[in-house]
């Protein structure tokens, strides 16, 4: 690629080329964590509570409650709150956040915070 451009040198226009350098585009690697295994001592209200965690560019851009024993509409509360505290995070970031718990779901939320934070631990 060749760029052109037109600098005013005394009042007149000189043109000036350059080559531009091509830069090769890095690809996003992406990361998917299952907790399952790594956190299955982590119990919420009703048992296990195992996740996805995705990661992509070293952020984390989705995370996803998998099949558990845990009452829905108290965990589907915990999981909103807590996911939407970690979503669009650094790994860095995420690592050293506080989140907040849901009120009325505090068993089910700290059980979702200790899988984010054990998964978050097998980052590559």
């Amino acid at each position: 690629m060749i760029l052109i451009a037109l600098v005013l040198t005394g009042g007149i226009a000189v043109a000036k080329t350059k080559q531009a350098k091509k830069t090769a585009a890095k690809p996003q690697t992406e990361q998917v964590i299952y907790t399952g295994e790594i956190a299955k001592k982590v119990i919420g209200y009703s048992g296990n509570t195992p996740l996805n965690i995705t990661i992509k560019g070293g952020k984390i851009v989705k995370i996803e409650a998998l099949p558990n024993k845990e009452t829905p509409q108290y965990f589907k509360r915990a999981a909103t709150k807590v996911f939407a505290q970690y979503e669009g995070l650094t790994v860095q970031q995420a690592v050293n956040l506080k989140p907040d718990v849901a009120t009325g779901a505090t068993y089910s939320s700290e059980a979702l915070i200790k899988n984010i934070q054990m998964g978050l631990k097998q980052v590559k």
